[in-house]
């Protein structure tokens, strides 16, 4: 294959206003760096001339300031999918500058085939290597590449010479048929391979070729707070209680683990116990600890999308890839995050909410119900499918002003149905065989503050009756007083009564 190697300047200027891209990667892994950066400049020059510049991204999940961060500022962004979270896209969302649709991971792609978001101009590519043959060696994220590069009229690679070729082989590449050609997903435990370690690309539409040379810069975690401690430590201690009652089969089961110090926190709890044995991941992203659980031999494979590792801990993987190269495998999101292969597994899900309320329904999305912080990711695609589904979050925030057990979620991604266990630093409530009245009453004792019982309780009494006793005229009463005082704790449900 003849290369031909262009400037990111020369790319970007390739790339008209209304133009739609499909960009490679899985939250800052894998996502192009450079032709980001200068279409943010083409953007900014447009502009300042008085012409209209902005293109419609879709991506695997978040990404990094490379790309929505520099695209943000320069107000270049027109569509947005299917997650994100960085804080100058999230003010362009929540401005309404950034039309964004909040969209299930495992749901992307195959929305894309069907055509449900129109015809894609370009991908943009970060790769390690290219083979003779024109196939590509993907970096540490895959996301949503293989349809973005199967539907784009053209291609863009960013040859990032920070990644080893040695990455070969820790890829599994593969597409499903689209309805109603679709057959089973065969994968029957997390180390199944089913596809390719490189993807395929038309060697005619790739119109360029980037040199880049950059690691991801994704930032260590802190060391868990005593906060993020006590919340790990009493998701740890239900999964050894299940474990005993026999609610786990012997050999334990592939976990799920969202991002962020609390999911941080779970994953070293979990590599220091001596109850529960050796276990594996199918989960959609790895971060640091799991790198650590795998050195340890607790972990003994993860399937993931993305391997999101901080710079440091991403040296020390490839300065010792033979060790770690038959216990890691990355898939494109809708097999990492598939509805079939999750169930089928009996994945147990670990994931965090912003906010729940008494009858178990949960939101992760929507911070007082308005404002977007990041999106629900791939939480939908394990909680509504795994073996337990458990979410997490602190009792309170804001030095205990805002209560995260409300009477009512002010915005709803999981309903009550799709809930099995909710964790606080409070405790643990078991939701499995309640129902909804006794659930109100198993997290009220157990994941509420203090502070907040009396007024949780309070609220309980102000039902009309039905199997779901909720006042309407007081189910956001928390909420408002935060808006109105700053401190749920001045909720007045006396009005009411």
């Amino acid at each position: 294959m003849a290369y031909n190697f262009i400037s990111a300047q020369e790319a970007a200027e390739m790339i008209k206003n209304g133009d739609t891209i499909g960009m490679s990667g899985f939250t800052a892994p894998g996502a192009p760096k450079l032709i980001s950066e200068e279409i943010a400049r083409k953007a900014e020059r447009e502009h300042a001339e008085g012409r209209p510049f902005k293109i419609n991204v879709f991506t695997g999940a978040s990404t990094s300031d490379h790309l929505d961060g520099v695209l943000a500022r320069a107000n270049a962004i027109n569509m947005r999918a299917p997650y994100q979270n960085l804080p100058d896209l999230r003010k362009r969302i929540n401005a309404h500058d950034v039309h964004y649709f909040d969209r299930h991971l495992s749901e992307m792609a195959q929305e894309c085939r069907y055509g449900f978001y129109g015809k894609f101009d370009y991908a943009i590519i970060e790769a390690a290597d290219i083979t003779p043959e024109g196939d590509i060696i993907l970096g540490c994220g895959v996301g949503n590449v293989a349809t973005y590069a199967h539907m784009a009229d053209k291609i863009f690679i960013e040859l990032n010479a920070k990644l080893p070729h040695s990455l070969l082989g820790m890829h599994d590449i593969y597409t499903p048929a689209d309805p109603p050609y679709r057959k089973e997903i065969a994968i029957f435990k997390p180390s199944d391979r089913i596809g390719s370690p490189v993807l395929k690309v038309d060697p005619a539409k790739v119109v360029g070729i980037v040199r880049t040379d950059s690691y991801d810069c994704v930032k260590p975690f802190t060391e868990p707070d005593e906060l993020s401690k006590k919340i790990g430590s009493n998701v740890v201690r239900f999964l050894i209680e299940e474990y005993h009652r026999g609610g786990i089969p012997k050999e334990f089961l592939p976990l799920q683990s969202g991002v962020g110090n609390v999911a941080n926190a779970v994953l070293y709890d979990l590599g220091e116990s001596t109850v529960l044995p050796k276990f594996q991941m199918y989960t959609e992203v790895i971060q640091d600890a799991v790198f650590e659980l795998l050195k340890k031999g607790k972990c003994t494979f993860a399937s993931t999308c993305s391997m999101t590792f901080s710079d440091k801990v991403e040296e020390e993987l490839f300065a010792n890839i033979d060790y770690f190269h038959d216990k890691i495998v990355m898939r494109p999101a809708e097999i990492s995050n598939n509805p079939e292969v999750i169930r089928r597994l009996g994945v147990i899900a670990m994931n965090t909410a912003l906010e729940a309320d008494i009858f178990g329904a949960v939101n992760s999305t929507h911070v007082l119900g308005t404002k977007m912080m990041n999106g629900i990711g791939g939480s939908g695609d394990f909680t509504r499918n795994a073996y337990i589904s458990i979410f997490s979050c602190p009792s309170t925030t804001k030095g205990g002003m805002i209560s995260n057990i409300v009477p009512m979620v002010a915005h709803a991604d999981h309903s009550e149905h799709s809930v099995d266990i909710l964790v606080t630093d409070q405790g643990i409530a078991d939701l499995r065989h309640l129902d909804p009245l006794q659930r109100a009453y198993e997290i009220i004792n157990n994941c509420a503050h203090p502070d907040y019982r009396p007024l949780l309780l309070d609220y309980l009494k102000l039902g009309k009756g039905g199997q779901t006793p909720h006042s309407l005229q007081a189910a956001f009463a928390f909420h408002v007083a935060f808006n109105e005082t700053g401190d749920m704790r001045n909720a007045d449900f006396s009005k009411f009564c």
